[in-house]
């Protein structure tokens, strides 16, 4: 495993991370805690969740319940990973007493509760989920930064915010970004080299398409996320998908080391942040970081799919 500094100011991450968001939802706590164990025997460092994960899924989780498994799943291993965490999506209606969800009694309210669920006494990077599109962002960036004063969080990050917005207040973005959709290429990326912002890619195998188990003419894996999600399969998707599918192959390659591999070497990404569900899924995440391609193999990539495009 590889490690680099998120942004110009953040901590050292692995360059996979591992995503929470089916701790709770589609995993439950043996399923969590085996996968969180896999990734530390990978050498991933970097674990990210949200106050809202576990409150979806077949297993009834309610929301919160993706930070409790985790923090249960790193306990003896707490000051071995860096501890990410969001705020900022609606959690329930008695939070909403605290107020808009980017002002102060509402963040000192939110980061208590992700400790006590957690587990522990501080998060090493913890996010603004959203805009509240109330909060003037001066306001909610200050009460980050008193939080930080107190040492209840490492750093500040931020998610879903427009590029206009990014400041040398936070270390990390995060974004919908794959080989299938650069469009974070067009004016967040530039932001984040400006800016000194690192960048957490989310949905880095575009939902499973750039994972190699969707092909065209045959239905989604029963239980997998596009057996259920729809516009994800088309016909232009599946074109760029058999295009690396055969880059891939011309370089002894699999479709997943492209797909992160790929995107670990585009300029601002700090860490690929990879869901998981089994033990081997996080152990093949991991492995293809391993992948370094050279200028031409990233020429070769833009010509699949051009910088800034949108597929799906």
């Amino acid at each position: 495993m590889r490690y680099r500094t998120l942004g110009e100011r953040g901590p050292a991450v692995s360059v996979v991370g591992v995503g929470g968001n089916n701790f709770g939802s589609r995993l439950d706590e043996e399923g969590t805690k085996a996968v969180v164990h896999a990734a530390i025997d990978a050498g991933i460092t970097l674990f990210d969740t949200a106050d809202t994960y576990g409150g979806f899924g077949d297993r009834g989780g309610v929301r919160g319940d993706g930070e409790r498994l985790l923090g249960a799943a790193l306990k003896g291993h707490r000051d071995e990973v860096v501890l990410a965490t969001k705020f900022g999506m609606e959690m329930s209606r008695e939070a909403d007493l605290y107020g808009p969800r980017g002002a102060r009694g509402y963040i000192r309210h939110a980061v208590e509760a992700s400790l006590r669920r957690l587990g522990t006494d501080r998060v090493d990077l913890y996010q603004y989920h959203e805009p509240d599109g109330v909060t003037p962002l001066d306001e909610t960036v200050a009460a980050l930064r008193e939080l930080v004063d107190e040492g209840k969080i490492g750093h500040i990050g931020c998610s879903n915010l427009p590029a206009e917005d990014l400041s040398e207040a936070f270390v990390s973005t995060q974004a919908r970004y794959h080989l299938l959709d650069r469009g974070a290429e067009n004016d967040l990326i530039p932001a984040c080299l400006s800016a000194g912002v690192g960048l957490l890619p989310y949905y880095p195998l575009a939902n499973g398409l750039l994972s190699g188990k969707y092909r065209r003419g045959e239905q989604p894996p029963p239980g997998s996320r596009l057996s259920w999600r729809q516009g994800w399969l088309t016909d232009a998707a599946l074109d760029r998908v058999e295009a690396l599918t055969s880059y891939a192959t011309e370089r002894g390659l699999t479709l997943l080391q492209v797909a992160v591999g790929g995107l670990a070497a585009l300029p601002a990404v700090g860490s690929v942040i990879c869901g998981a569900m089994t033990p081997e899924q996080v152990t093949a995440n991991a492995a293809a970081a391993d992948w370094l391609p050279d200028a031409a193999d990233l020429a070769a990539l833009d010509a699949i799919v051009t910088p800034g495009e949108r597929i799906v």
